[in-house]
């Protein structure tokens, strides 16, 4: 499992490689179906992942936001399969603030059990086996865990704000603030550095299983508001409304 690990961290390294080739250049933006922003980086970073995991794992399928959605009477059948976004954050990256990144996981019966969050102009990653979490920077590799706080932090969406949140953060009490993009509130509540991550608006499944991942192995518990497990087996590519806690 650790050299399957690695193997998806590496992949994951050279989708970053592609999107940050094409960071500082003329961004070409498209718009999907669902009215959401693709661009050239999104594209080619799907390339380099789609080719690399069919490589990798032959007989493990693949479900990934960039490419043609198997249909669930098929779905239905897989025990595992990989979830991937090759871009989270497509409008953080065209912002050009750093807060977007490539999400790879590996779904078992329905949960993330291996998973790698790469922030590439970040220079950083988060991985996660199931059981244990880490934090991947120049400075080496550093196992990270959650931790409680006497005033929570509470992270949430930059470019996805909820009228919801005031109703939650009114019941929460006391707490400080903090807004970032993509899935990397899902490794700022892994590290310590936030308690929970409310997410009352949409997000997408493969937007989510990376970071569940890595949050679960550090000791967070993500559940749906009702307290059931966020599951990744079903018909439905639309996450419930979900709560990230320490």
């Amino acid at each position: 499992m650790d050299a399957l690990l690695t193997s998806i961290h590496e992949i994951a390294l050279e989708a970053g490689k592609a999107i940050m080739d094409r960071y500082h250049s003329d961004v070409n933006v498209q718009e999907k179906a669902d009215h959401s922003p693709v661009t050239e980086a999104d594209l080619a970073a799907n390339a380099v992942i789609i080719q690399q995991l069919e490589a990798l794992t032959p007989d493990i399928p693949i479900l990934s936001e960039e490419s043609v959605h198997t249909a669930w009477n098929e779905r239905q059948h897989w025990g595992q399969f990989w979830l991937v976004d090759p871009l989270d954050g497509t409008k953080e990256y065209l912002r050009r603030n750093g807060e977007f990144t490539v999400n790879i996981a590996l779904i078992d019966n329905g949960k993330p059990i291996l998973s790698v969050v790469h922030a590439p102009a970040l220079e950083k990653s988060w991985l996660a086996n199931g059981k244990s979490a880490w934090v991947v920077a120049k400075s080496g590799k550093e196992k990270i865990q959650v931790r409680p706080a006497t005033v929570p932090t509470v992270v949430g969406s930059r470019s996805h704000p909820s009228p919801d949140m005031a109703d939650y953060l009114a019941a929460l009490g006391e707490h400080k603030m903090t807004s970032v993009g993509s899935s990397l509130k899902f490794c700022l509540v892994a590290e310590g550095r936030a308690q929970y991550y409310p997410r009352l608006g949409p997000t997408m499944m493969w937007d989510t299983a990376a970071g569940q991942c890595v949050a679960e192995s550090a000791g967070a518990t993500v559940t749906k508001l009702d307290g059931s497990e966020l599951n990744y087996h079903r018909e439905e590519l639309l996450n419930e409304h979900f709560l990230v806690s320490v």
